[in-house]
């Protein structure tokens, strides 16, 4: 068992780390944060430097790496600002569908957009009144002719108003039983007549990234924007999200690495009662906990990075990697907080936003309720 990473890898976090060091500034991650504007200049850098879309295959425009190298980007941008670093990463959600399940026309045509920065992707499976419980769905997409057609609401849905196309759960068989076995997943380019976006409202974080509501009235799109087999949607979207809830694993063990990184700093210069805060026990223990559970996230994160890159979709170690990481991160964050005071309540001290950041990652892509579902699942075996 060797928990060492090989050279390249150690390459690929250092060229990670030096491009955030000498993009990511304060101030300008402050004023994308207060006018709530996605970093674009940043993410076309990035993607011009091979960072996004890491684990894609060569031919699309990816370097041909794993989930794991991808982690490590993950963890290295959030690490340095959490809302840039996420902002980043994000812009090419859901395109992964496409490289799982896609046909080769669509990959040669959709894939190479998000990779070289000339198109954002997005993913939309969560509905008004649905939320979390995708086994059921009211959007529908229906065929007609040589195409379907769409309708349906969406909800928070990342990059919604931003991105150029989205794969979107629809319900293809209405008699389906159960009705997640009816359910297909389809590409919608955004600038069809009848799709609608628009930004849900001010959240507590992740202000860079566009979260939106989709309405889809009457959207035409061709038959052959369907993506894999009919009705394979739901199972599409499991092992999607599978993939998907490691990188955010990484983006909580980056984002409380980056708020640990600042608590410290700040411990070592701060002086209250003529001592560094940092030679009072109680600082030490608080620090001595948060580094800990950052080092005990990032190795679960890493495990499953790994394990998915062996071929084995391992849902319960995903999970397991999300909620502990994310809870840590939290945690972490927190503490960062009450390390710096008064101060760390400042928006112009990052630890602020890196907590309000922090908090989604026990939300989206499966709550922390969802992932302990499936974790007690494969522990005592489901029912029937």
């Amino acid at each position: 068992m060797n928990f060492e990473l090989t050279k390249e890898q150690k390459a690929i976090q250092k060229a990670v780390r030096d491009f955030a060091e000498g993009e990511f500034d304060k101030d300008v991650a402050l004023e994308y944060e207060l006018n709530h504007r996605f970093p674009r200049e940043l993410w076309e850098k990035a993607c011009e430097l091979g960072f996004v879309c890491i684990a894609f295959p060569e031919e699309y425009g990816g370097q041909g790496y794993g989930m794991l190298e991808e982690a490590l980007v993950v963890e290295e941008l959030c690490r340095k600002d959490s809302g840039l670093g996420i902002s980043i990463i994000l812009a090419s959600f859901g395109a992964d569908l496409i490289l799982r399940c896609g046909s080769a026309e669509q990959k040669e045509r959709w894939l190479p957009l998000v990779t070289s920065g000339k198109a954002i992707s997005a993913a939309a499976f969560t509905e008004p009144d649905h939320g979390s419980d995708i086994t059921q769905i009211a959007t529908t997409a229906v065929k007609d002719g040589d195409e379907w057609v769409i309708n349906g609401t969406k909800m928070f849905i990342t990059n919604g108003s931003i991105a150029s196309y989205v794969i979107v759960l629809c319900q293809t068989d209405p008699n389906a039983k159960p009705p997640y076995k009816g359910m297909s997943t389809i590409l919608v380019e955004t600038d069809r007549p009848g799709f609608e976006a628009s930004e849900v409202g001010v959240k507590m974080g992740l202000k860079m990234t566009s979260t939106a509501q989709l309405n889809f009235n009457n959207v035409r799109v061709p038959l052959a924007n369907l993506i894999g087999r009919e009705n394979s949607g739901f199972h599409q979207g499991m092992e999607f999200f599978d993939q998907i809830r490691v990188a955010v694993a990484a983006q909580a063990v980056g984002t409380a690495q980056g708020a640990f990184d600042r608590a410290l700093a700040y411990a070592k210069e701060r002086r209250q009662f003529g001592r560094r805060i940092a030679d009072f026990q109680a600082i030490q223990h608080k620090l001595a906990d948060m580094a800990t559970k950052i080092e005990t996230a990032r190795l679960l994160t890493y495990k499953a990075a790994w394990t998915y890159d062996q071929g084995k979709i391992d849902p319960r170690l995903s999970s397991m990697a999300k909620l502990y990481s994310a809870r840590a991160a939290v945690e972490v964050c927190e503490e960062a907080v009450q390390i710096f005071g008064g101060y760390g309540y400042m928006l112009e001290n990052e630890v602020e936003r890196f907590y309000r950041d922090a908090r989604i990652t026990e939300i989206y892509e499966g709550t922390r309720e969802i992932q302990k579902n499936t974790i007690a699942a494969y522990l005592v075996g489901r029912e029937g």
